[in-house]
Order: structure tokens, then C-alpha cells, then sequence
């Protein structure tokens, strides 16, 4: 593995120079940065009132703890992630509950096709269900090594690292199953409903635009 001296340094190369081949997404920035990005204030919360809502196409809705959550099978993941204000991170380190996890204690409906996550405050964004279910997917709590921070998503947050991450959403506090989609909080302002890095899924519509330097104007640690 690289050095981080190193991938400081080739990060500085432009994205067409092929360096890093098909691991970075075309119109994307490597960085070493950890942008943050987020719609309304960071949620405080009661640990011991805070809970998770499964609901929609399920046999039997369910509530779970954080410490239900936390006594599931954890998993540890390093993998890249991709933000549609075009920046990406390398090797980024994640630990939490493998969403295929949670789903062996659930009775989904066999016609539930799509999940609308729901977060604070007020956000959601729909996934099919099938892409929830790699073994990179994640309810995540804690990120390199340490617990997640609030401004990161803490105390949990969505890991889907195939996808934009504005679909991998901080705050979860619960999974809707859904027969038909949905379109969640960016999808009803534009954003397109997958969002598919390596094919620039960004928008619905092929005239809106997201400025290379826009997330050089957020705050990052």
C-alpha cells in the first residue's frame, strides 16, 4: 500500500492521466481530505431513546436498539469512496453490520424490490434492494478505527461504496421496503436515482451541472 506522502502526491495528477486506471471514476479528484457534506444541522441524540425502524414489505415491522445493532456480527471494510461533488477518498477503513446481517432478522416480503433509507433530519434516499447486498454494504459506527464521528454520520451511518455517496446516508434511523421505487430527498431535486460513479450517474437531466471545485468549499477534517 502507498504511503500516504505517496497518495498525497498522485493525487495531484489529473484524473485523464490513467494513473490509478479503473479505480478512480471519470470527472472525480483523489484526495486525502475527508469532506463534509451534509443537508440541515448534525442530530443530537438520547442513546437510550435512539432507535431503528424496519417497515414497508416486511412480514413483521421491527425497532431495534443501538445495542441491538451493536451486538449483531460486525465486519471490517477498507474500500474507496466516491462523492458527487467529484471528489474521491482511496482506502478508506469502515466497521459495522453488514446490511445482509440485520436482513437475517427480518421477514422481507419476497415482492420488495427497493429500500427507502431514512435518516435525520428529515433525509432519505432510495436503494434496490439488490445493491444492499455486497459484502462492502454496511450500517457503519465507527471509521478508521475510531468511533464515527457525528459530523461523519455518527453514531450510524449507511456504507454503499459503489454508489454516490450522498446514497450512503449519515444519521440512519430506519429501512423502508418498498414493492415500486421511490425518489428520495436529491433524487426529487435532480440527482439521479442510482448514481453510478463510473458512469457519472450525477443528474436526471442531462443540462444540470455540479462545478469541479464544489467541494473544495466545504469543511473537511
Amino acid at each position: 500500500m502507498l504511503s500516504k506522502a505517496e497518495r498525497i502526491k498522485r493525487s495531484k495528477a489529473p484524473a485523464s492521466s490513467g494513473e490509478w486506471g479503473d479505480r478512480l471514476p471519470p470527472g472525480q479528484t483523489l484526495t486525502e481530505k475527508f469532506p463534509i457534506l451534509h443537508e440541515g444541522d448534525i442530530p443530537r441524540y438520547d442513546m437510550d431513546a435512539w432507535d431503528f425502524r424496519v417497515f414497508g414489505e416486511v412480514e413483521e415491522a421491527r425497532t431495534f436498539s443501538y445495542n441491538d445493532l451493536l451486538a449483531l456480527p460486525r465486519t471490517r471494510v477498507e474500500t474507496d469512496i466516491h462523492c458527487v461533488t467529484r471528489w474521491s477518498k482511496f482506502d478508506t477503513v469502515w466497521e459495522g453490520v453488514r446490511f445482509t446481517e440485520l436482513l437475517k432478522l427480518l421477514k422481507v416480503k419476497p415482492e420488495a424490490k427497493y429500500v427507502m433509507v431514512h435518516a435525520d433530519p428529515d433525509y432519505d434516499t432510495n436503494v434496490p434492494l439488490e445493491d444492499l447486498m455486497g459484502d462492502d454494504v454496511l450500517l457503519a459506527f465507527r471509521y478508521n478505527d475510531e468511533p464515527l464521528s457525528d459530523k461523519h454520520g455518527g453514531p450510524l451511518r449507511l456504507l454503499v461504496p459503489h454508489l454516490y455517496f450522498w446514497k450512503s446516508a449519515k444519521w440512519i434511523r430506519g429501512f423502508e421496503f418498498m414493492k415500486e421505487d421511490r425518489q428520495g430527498y436529491w433524487e426529487v431535486r435532480g440527482f439521479h436515482s442510482y448514481g453510478d460513479p463510473f458512469t457519472e450517474q450525477r443528474f436526471s437531466e442531462d443540462d444540470m451541472y455540479m462545478p469541479e471545485d464544489e467541494w473544495h468549499h466545504k469543511d473537511y477534517d
